[in-house]
């Protein structure tokens, strides 16, 4: 089973402290696995955690999480060497590809030395849900605002390119990226950009924003256009998604 369409959904959220892991899936992803279409059987869900190089640890709290959300979870790690046989055949097999935040600079890097961008073309357009959280968001567009190369934020403009805009991520707990995300559209380095604040997810299917949606009670999505010379900035309210279920 997968989506009927092309799917991204791209995040601020998707995560939070569990009750008897370290970590749970939050709303987004769950709605990650709804987009999907699965049903009468386990979800079959990838965590790569190339921005944070693989760190083991977090996939042992990411595949804790899964248990607990009854998924069945497959780790893709590139770090020292592909852990799998055949990496695109078992992303094809996947029902949702989440993506960990991190050095969004370092994660396009990796993936481009092994491939993994092609792959996940392929993926999204046989109907593979692709999710994912900060860097894990900021991947699927044309670029963003990044802490990759060091405190001061910077853009990255090297994204997949898969949405054809640009994307801003933590808009409310980082307001730098506010301010850098209306200076990159004001001087075109960035064209429209969709942004988020913690605990809210943007879904498109193809290329189009069809839903603002979140986790959080009162955060909201952004639509940053170029008018004139300046870049402007309109609130897109999200649908609250339902708790999952502990």
């Amino acid at each position: 089973m997968t989506a009927p369409q092309p799917t991204i959904l791209a995040t601020s959220g998707g995560i939070r402290p569990g009750r008897r892991t370290m970590i749970s899936f939050d709303a987004l992803v769950h709605h990650a696995v709804e987009l999907s279409g699965v049903h009468g059987r386990r979800p079959r869900i990838m965590y790569i955690g190339t921005a944070i190089g693989d760190a083991e640890h977090f996939a042992a709290r990411a595949a804790e999480a899964a248990r607990e959300a009854d998924f069945d979870l497959t780790p893709l790690h590139l770090f020292p060497m592909p852990n799998l046989d055949d990496v695109e055949g078992t992303v094809l097999e996947q029902d949702v590809v989440w993506v960990m935040g991190g050095s969004v600079a370092n994660l396009l890097a990796v993936w481009r030395a092994h491939g993994l961008d092609a792959i996940l073309r392929r993926a999204w357009q046989a109907g593979v849900v692709l999710t994912g959280v900060s860097a894990g968001s900021i991947c699927w567009y044309e670029g963003g605002t990044t802490d990759s190369f060091g405190p001061e934020l910077r853009p990255v403009t090297n994204g997949l390119g898969f949405l054809p805009y640009g994307n801003g991520v933590h808009y409310d707990s980082d307001p730098g990226r506010r301010r850098l995300v209306h200076e990159l559209v004001a001087d075109g380095t960035l064209p429209t950009t969709h942004c988020t604040d913690d605990g809210v997810g943007l879904v498109y299917h193809g290329t189009t924003l069809t839903e603002a949606v979140a986790e959080t009670p009162n955060a909201l999505a952004y639509h940053v256009v170029l008018d004139g010379e300046e870049a402007v900035e309109t609130a897109l309210p999200p649908r609250l998604l339902p708790a999952p279920r502990r």
